[in-house]
């Protein structure tokens, strides 16, 4: 798709859901914009909370987006990957709300100084999805003035966008929402289908359950021009694209399917190698 095409469909939907358009190299470093160190809108940090520091580790390395998995535990919101790893200390307040509700004032209103796109806030919800979103739900009104809204048919655009992930059962309450502080994460079966980007603003699903290329020797045509024509279709509706199951070790294999989902338009590229993927993305000057 064209880059012209691609940012009138996202226009449609206001700043708050663009957070994937590429900014300019910069001129000096790789990493270096007009207002400071660039942000890399297309890298993903999965599983973000075990590094150790949550969040502050991958704005450091400049990331756009970043992910928590959450359990409901009592009226918590516990923050781990495993049920065996939960810890009342961390919970989705004090890993991720309260820091950014700080970076945020202190950023003047943005989460990176002098860009106006939204930090994506990815939460997999791993217990039960619609009691654990609407307990999520009250938490995120706590904090209106951080995250993008969506009211009556409009998206109002914050310095955080909430996108949630993880059980499917959490889509009923927030479709049955005239007005909500978060979005939701589709599958590749949402494509093509009623749910408007202003809901489904992101398309994610398993890379190893739609292609069998894994990086090594050539892309196989068939896939290329599957993959196009998936990140073709999503933007042509204004929505993003992402891929969890890539390979993650670094090396030539990794390389290689970063590189073909840059050339195809993917918009985040997952991974819990952060200083890896901020190298990657300075070196071939895409934000």
């Amino acid at each position: 798709m064209a880059l012209t095409t691609r940012r009138r469909a996202l226009t449609t939907l206001g700043a708050a859901l663009a957070g994937s358009v590429a900014l300019p190299a910069g001129t000096a470093l790789a990493g270096e914009g007009k207002h400071g160190p660039r942000p890399l809108w297309r890298a993903h940090a999965h599983n973000d909370y075990e590094h150790p520091r949550p969040l502050l580790d991958a704005l450091d390395h400049r990331f756009g987006s970043v992910e928590a998995d959450i359990y409901l535990v009592g009226d918590q919101l516990l923050v781990a990957h495993d049920p065996e790893d939960l810890d009342p200390a961390r919970t989705l307040e004090s890993l991720y709300l309260d820091p950014l509700a700080a970076r945020v004032r202190a950023g003047h209103g943005r989460v990176y100084r002098g860009d106006r796109r939204p930090l994506q806030l990815l939460v997999d919800i791993k217990t039960e999805g619609a009691s654990t979103y609407l307990e999520l739900d009250r938490r995120l009104r706590r904090y209106k003035h951080l995250f993008t809204a969506y009211a009556h048919g409009r998206v109002f655009p914050g310095p955080v966008t909430a996108v949630i992930s993880g059980d499917r059962a959490a889509r009923a309450p927030m479709e049955a929402q005239a007005t909500r502080r978060a979005f939701y994460d589709g599958r590749l079966t949402d494509l093509g289908t009623s749910a408007p980007a202003s809901f489904v603003p992101l398309i994610s699903d398993n890379w190893t359950l739609n292609f069998t290329w894994r990086g090594v020797g050539a892309f196989p045509e068939a896939e290329r021009r599957k993959l196009r024509d998936i990140v073709g279709a999503a933007h042509g509706r204004g929505q993003r694209v992402r891929f969890w199951a890539t390979p993650d070790v670094a090396g030539p294999d990794r390389d290689a399917v970063w590189s073909e989902l840059l050339a195809a338009g993917v918009d985040h590229l997952n991974t819990d190698d952060l200083a890896g993927l901020e190298a990657f993305l300075d070196a071939h000057h895409a934000a």
